[in-house]
C-alpha cells in the first residue's frame, strides 16, 4: 500500500466510526495531541479516546489537503478540518483546525505514529 492509500484507508476509518478498521492503522507507540492540548500515548488509549468519539453520532467533518510528503520511511499529511457537532445540551457548534498525521512505514506497513490536533487562527 503507497502513503496516500494508507492515509485514505486510515480516514476513511475514522470518518466511517470504524474501530475495527481503524486499529491496524495504528503503530503500537502511537500520540495523540488533542484540540485542547492533551497528549495520549499508546495504541490503547488512542484506541480508548476514539471509541468514545466513534460512539457519538453527530459529529461530521470535512477535510481539505493541504500538504503531503513521503521522507523515506516517514509521511505526513496535513488537512484543514471543518468540524460540526453537538453540544451537551444538543446546540450545534463548527471548529476549524489543522489535522497532522505522521506516519512511518513498518515492514512495508503505513502506521499512524503521531496525529497532531491545533485550531485554525
Amino acid at each position: 500500500m503507497q502513503f496516500t492509500e494508507a492515509v485514505d484507508h486510515h480516514l476513511a476509518a475514522v470518518t466511517g466510526r470504524d474501530l475495527q478498521g481503524y486499529r491496524p492503522t495504528l503503530h503500537p507507540d502511537v500520540s495523540l495531541i488533542t484540540l485542547g492540548g492533551k497528549l495520549i500515548a499508546g495504541r490503547d488509549a488512542v484506541l480508548d479516546l476514539h471509541h468514545a468519539w466513534f460512539g457519538d453520532p453527530d459529529w461530521s467533518w470535512k477535510l481539505t489537503p493541504l500538504r503531503s510528503t513521503v521522507a523515506g520511511d516517514t509521511g505526513v499529511a496535513v488537512f484543514a478540518v471543518a468540524y460540526q457537532d453537538l453540544d451537551a445540551d444538543g446546540a450545534p457548534y463548527e471548529l476549524a483546525y489543522l489535522l497532522s498525521l505522521t506516519f512511518v512505514r513498518v515492514d512495508g506497513t503505513w502506521l499512524l505514529l503521531h496525529d497532531q490536533n491545533t485550531r485554525s487562527s
